[in-house]
């Protein structure tokens, strides 16, 4: 027997009897030959751990733009956090890990430079809008390897697309990562904002620590065993009623005094008015483009837009305010023998 296959049956065995098995995946959009070693969704979890556009997130902004100091995150670390909050929540509900870590590390692989300021800029300005998750399918399925795509399996692509609150996976893994991503940007947010002086614990409103607690560490271990409690010997995957409504009421906090605060955000204005002078250019100047995004607008598969939407998307902050300042700020210049 294949190694592949003693792990499958080990999941047939040992695995809740609503998660989802390797075994019954709805597989890939081009056949295969499967791995002797690895389930197909531990496959899917190793390409996208190796991909380019993951190794991108590393010098993408999570919250704070541009901070001064070296452990605010940034969104691969907020990738990480993520992973292992729901790789905890499945392996205590006995779901499947690998599918779960496979949504978690490719959930925002769409994510444009400087965060959510980019998205926003990107969907104001493109024709047909601009949503990372819906970004970040494309990338695993179109974009990466020269646009042959990861070809990853259809429940990993559907946690992908809907991992934010308003979609609803259709695996129970899927709705683990759509919580595991809430907790932790929620707490990790809140870390960011007290390390930058942005807000105290102490400011965060009583009746909201007293149901989740005085601490992020509090917080963490709050919410997730919350969930595992709530979710226990059940199909659905959820918080109780008490907790999820407490965490309700910290988001809309964070959304009041950190992702509105004019301090916290006040660099954010020249990167939106940035991304926004960087696509136009485009638009005007396809030229300019890289031969292989000039190559996809000549084949007249997709609009232009689309394409300038995927290059600029996929620019970390370092290379997009690198292009602005090639295309846009003069260059000294030497006049000979001065």
């Amino acid at each position: 027997m294949l190694i592949r296959e003693t792990i499958e049956e080990m999941e047939r065995q040992n695995l809740s009897p609503y998660a989802t098995l390797n075994t019954e995946s709805r597989g890939r959009d081009r056949e295969e030959t499967q791995c002797d070693i690895r389930p197909l969704f531990q496959r899917d979890r190793d390409r996208i751990l190796h991909c380019k556009a993951f190794r991108r997130l590393k010098n993408k902004t999570q919250v704070f733009l541009a901070p001064m100091g070296d452990h605010y995150r940034t969104r691969m670390s907020h990738t990480l956090e993520v992973s292992q909050n729901a790789r905890t929540i499945a392996k205590a509900l006995r779901m499947n890990e690998d599918l779960v870590e496979a949504i978690a590390l490719g959930h925002d692989l769409g994510h444009t430079p400087f965060g959510h300021a980019g998205e926003m800029v990107l969907n104001e300005v493109a024709p047909d809008g601009f949503d990372h998750s819906v970004q970040s399918v494309r990338i695993v399925e179109k974009l990466e390897r020269d646009g042959a795509g990861l070809n990853l399996t259809w429940e990993v692509r559907d946690g992908i697309r809907n991992h934010q609150t308003k979609s609803t996976p259709a695996t129970p893994e899927g709705k683990i990562v759509r919580l595991a991503d809430k907790i932790a940007y929620v707490n990790s947010d809140i870390d960011d904002a007290i390390r930058g002086r942005i807000l105290t614990e102490e400011d965060i409103p009583k009746e909201i620590r007293k149901v989740l607690g005085t601490s992020v560490r509090q917080r963490l271990d709050k919410l997730i065993h919350d969930v595992i409690i709530t979710s226990a010997d059940s199909p659905d995957i959820r918080m109780s009623e008490e907790v999820h409504g407490a965490m309700t009421e910290l988001r809309q906090y964070l959304f009041a005094h950190v992702y509105r605060n004019p301090e916290a955000k006040s660099e954010e204005v020249k990167a939106k008015r940035m991304i926004k002078m960087l696509y136009q250019y485009y638009v005007d100047n396809v030229e300019a483009l890289p031969e292989k995004y000039r190559q996809k607008i000549e084949a007249g598969n997709e609009g232009k837009e689309r394409i300038i939407c995927d290059y600029i998307s996929g620019m970390t902050d370092s290379y997009a305010t690198g292009k602005f300042s090639e295309l846009f700020i003069p260059l000294s210049w030497e006049v000979e023998g001065y």
